[in-house]
């Protein structure tokens, strides 16, 4: 067969063989080296002992394939197996995270997940399309919860996830990498050790501490792509004029305001596209606001007595072929005026909740998830008791490649 590539490239597909059976495909005007021959076995047939396309892009070349057996399957008899690529096909092969060597997933893929700092040590790439790139993952830490001041009657805001930022899933498919647009490619590996840096969530704040605004989270890394923590949320204060979240990945939701007045949500930082989350809610009057989750933002607080403040959802992905949420912002904190507000609920993806306000339930804000991101929960309103936010999640980095 005499394949003429000069528009684009072409795949032609073997029958179905017998022993003896022969097929030769030659390199009509050249073009191969621009746009590709692909040859395709039927069914689970193989050539030259594997199941795979069998890639001509040499110009010129002839290739004469003589089907022999069904442990080789068609055997090129015209020079050797490496005048055409994808004869023997290669993959990434990695270690590190756990597991160590990869946890197979959908047959032909395998997932690390770095719940800490560690390398992933690349020690071969493929030589086929697909194979020498990797799907990822990458959430940074959560920040923490505002924190009510000594005997305030209002509430603070939630802790903003961690930054989120992943691939589009198509170099080891297969799986439901998150909402369109997707947008973010994989990464091209090489031979190399790729460090891994998961950050931490932020710490709790409690009695005595010189600042009532939540911590931030701590960054993630892996390669190029880094994202950032949480921010934290903003605090209550009979004293401050303002109490603004802070920015982060995912901005932390805005404290009371004595002002009267809006207390702004912190923005998500930095601007990427895509972007790696939302930004915190804002405060009003005397009622904190939910701190940003990586789907939604942070809800605000609204005049008088709210309907909620809750932290903003997180995203699903099931790059480890579990569905799972992660990143979800900080819940605000119960307040005693105006009216009687119950802590708020951290969103899905790992969101700690706000605490209550003093005599319907703990006043400590709640912790965002471990290797979720999620942000910590406000402390409720403060009548003097010792009390303290919630401080933020860990962040996890995932990585996913096609092995076989």
């Amino acid at each position: 067969y005499f394949v003429n590539t000069t528009s684009g490239g072409i795949t032609v597909n073997l029958p179905a063989a017998a022993v003896g059976s022969i097929v030769a495909v030659s390199d009509y005007a050249s073009t191969a080296a621009s746009n590709n021959i692909s040859i395709t076995p039927n069914g689970s047939e193989k050539i030259n002992g594997a199941n795979a396309i069998y890639t001509i892009q040499t110009a010129g070349l002839a290739v004469t394939l003589v089907y022999a057996d069904a442990t080789r399957g068609w055997k090129s008899v015209t020079g050797s197996d490496a005048d055409a690529t994808g004869i023997t096909p290669t993959f990434v092969v990695a270690t590190g995270g756990t597991p160590c060597s990869g946890a197979i997933v959908c047959t032909n893929y395998k997932q690390h997940t770095f719940t800490g700092p560690g390398t992933l040590c690349v020690s071969a790439v493929g030589n086929c399309a697909g194979s020498n790139t990797v799907d990822y993952l990458v959430v940074a830490g959560g920040g923490g919860g505002g924190l009510a001041a000594t005997n305030t009657s209002s509430g603070s805001g939630g802790g903003g996830a961690g930054g989120y930022l992943f691939s589009d899933g198509t170099a080891s498919g297969c799986y439901a990498a998150g909402p369109a647009p997707l947008g973010a490619a994989a990464l091209p590996v090489s031979v190399q050790g790729y460090p891994i840096t998961v950050g931490g969530g932020a710490a709790a704040t409690g009695p005595g501490t010189s600042s009532c605004i939540g911590i931030d989270g701590a960054n993630s890394v892996f390669s190029t792509i880094t994202t950032t923590g949480g921010g934290g949320g903003g605090f209550a204060s009979a004293s401050a004029p303002q109490g603004n979240g802070r920015p982060g990945g995912s901005g932390g939701g805005g404290g009371r305001d004595s002002s009267p007045g809006t207390s702004c949500g912190g923005a998500s930082l930095p601007v990427t596209s895509p972007t790696q989350g939302t930004a915190g809610g804002d405060g009003i009057n005397c009622a904190g606001a939910g701190g940003g989750g990586a789907g939604v933002a942070g809800a605000n607080a609204g005049p008088g007595k709210p309907a909620t403040t809750a932290g903003g959802n997180g995203l699903a992905s099931t790059i480890n072929a579990t569905p799972t949420t992660r990143a979800g912002g900080g819940g605000a904190g119960g307040t005693a005026n105006p009216g009687a507000l119950s802590g708020q609920p951290g969103g899905t993806g790992g969101g700690g909740d706000g605490g209550d306000r003093p005599g319907t339930g703990t006043v400590c804000g709640g912790a965002g998830t471990v290797n979720t991101g999620g942000g910590g929960g406000a402390s409720g309103t403060n009548d003097g008791s010792a009390t303290s936010s919630g401080g933020g999640g860990s962040g996890v980095v995932i990585i996913r490649y096609k092995f076989q």
